[in-house]
């Protein structure tokens, strides 16, 4: 849990603080983008991926705290009815900031708040062999190449000796690998 703000709150008290994160939220989801200073949007992130996690749970109860928070029945459509189908598949991480500059005015920094609704692509999964405990590591025997008479053979070109010649640096470099694991264990 994040620790309770003390001071100002964004220039006003709780009750102002808490009005105007809920508006910033609705426009939001109404627009899909907005612009406003760095720390309203750093304030605005925890609050709006909240209320699209309630969205994405979709029952009546998650409906009425949206509503409890927002106020706005259109928006709260917008937000069950558009938005948490698009991030149905997402596991959070539903906004993204952006820095923009300053303010001419009055030199604030500014940001881009804006929805993440591009689909989710499913991380590839390494081919490495450390996900296996070591105390279940079995050794298996060097891969054994067997040759065939010379009478059956036939006349072998470039390309199969490249193939071959290749499938034994691949091997001893496995055995290789082997013996620098079991000599660090």
């Amino acid at each position: 849990m994040p620790k309770p703000t003390k001071g100002p709150r964004l220039g006003g008290g709780p009750a102002h603080e808490r009005l105007m994160l809920a508006n910033l939220a609705a426009a939001l989801y109404t627009h899909k983008s907005i612009k406003t200073t760095e720390t309203k949007a750093k304030r605005l992130r925890p609050l709006a991926e909240r209320l699209i996690t309630f969205a994405k749970r979709g029952d009546l109860h998650a409906r009425r705290r949206v509503l409890s928070v927002i106020g706005d029945k259109e928006v709260v459509h917008i937000l069950f009815s558009e938005i948490a189908p698009l991030v149905a598949e997402r596991e959070g991480g539903y906004t993204r900031i952006t820095k923009v500059g300053n303010r001419k005015g009055d030199n604030a920094p500014m940001a881009v708040i804006e929805l993440v609704l591009e689909p989710v692509t499913p991380k590839a999964k390494s081919t490495k062999k450390a996900a296996a405990p070591k105390a279940e590591k079995v050794e298996e025997p060097a891969e054994v190449v067997e040759e065939t008479p010379a009478e059956e053979a036939p006349a072998e070109d470039a390309a199969d000796a490249g193939a071959e010649s290749q499938a034994e640096g691949e091997a001893a470099e496995a055995a290789a690998e082997d013996a620098v694991e079991k000599k660090s264990e």
